[in-house]
């Protein structure tokens, strides 16, 4: 392992607003946290957003930058990219911003049903390969567990880059009966505004490369 990324992992374990349980603390139970975020980790009862795959945490930051009246996680497993999050937000003396490094597989294991009001999945894996549709993060699979602990109706925004994720993520919006809230192929050349125009570092190589980036935010009933 590169020096570089040892001293980043050694600089999360300074950090209050990242949470690293070990693989024992969620393995087969809870997490002490779950059902007890806004209490005991925020200290208010504003609403909580999640972004899964946060990556470096540009997005979650960026959120919590725009909105201080709610709660942001970034959920990731990779520690040393996580780092820029934690310390950004720190760095801006963002309250409302923390992250948690975990697959996102054990997430029932945080939160309690209705601890969640908004779910955002940035530029994920879209997993491409036949067989591995049961990985997108936007899959029948995963949209039960969130159900497990997202308020009643509450949101999902999906933004990303493949279009194809795009579709499949459209039809089993449709298949499920689900409302769908806002549906754009071309967020840019559209004209969106607000939080649609926060950009990763992945979003900007994208643009670059002239892939339009396409975005859906639906409801989970």
């Amino acid at each position: 392992m590169g020096k570089d990324k040892l001293r980043k992992f050694a600089e999360n374990l300074t950090f209050d607003n990242l949470v690293q349980p070990s693989f024992e603390d969620i393995f087969g139970r809870d997490h002490k946290l779950k059902g007890r975020w806004a209490r005991d980790f925020f200290g208010n009862d504003n609403p909580i957003v999640l972004e899964l795959g946060c990556g470096k945490g540009e997005y979650t930051v960026g959120l919590g930058s725009s909105d201080t009246g709610k709660n942001f996680i970034g959920i990731d497993i990779k520690g040393a990219r996580m780092w820029r999050g934690a310390k950004t937000a720190t760095e801006l003396g963002l309250r409302n911003v923390a992250f948690l490094r975990t697959r996102i597989e054990f997430i029932q294991s945080f939160f309690a049903p209705g601890e969640i009001s908004e779910i955002w999945i940035t530029f994920p894996d879209p997993q491409l390969k036949k067989g591995r549709e049961k990985k997108r993060l936007t899959s029948p699979q995963f949209l039960e567990r969130y159900r497990r602990f997202l308020s009643p109706h509450g949101l999902v925004h999906l933004k990303t880059d493949s279009r194809e994720l795009h579709d499949y993520t459209r039809d089993v919006i449709s298949s499920e009966k689900l409302p769908l809230e806002a549906a754009s192929v071309d967020i840019y050349g559209e004209g969106a505004g607000g939080d649609l125009l926060i950009q990763t570092t992945y979003e900007r190589l994208f643009l670059a490369e002239g892939k339009p980036i396409t975005y859906l935010r639906f409801r989970l009933v």
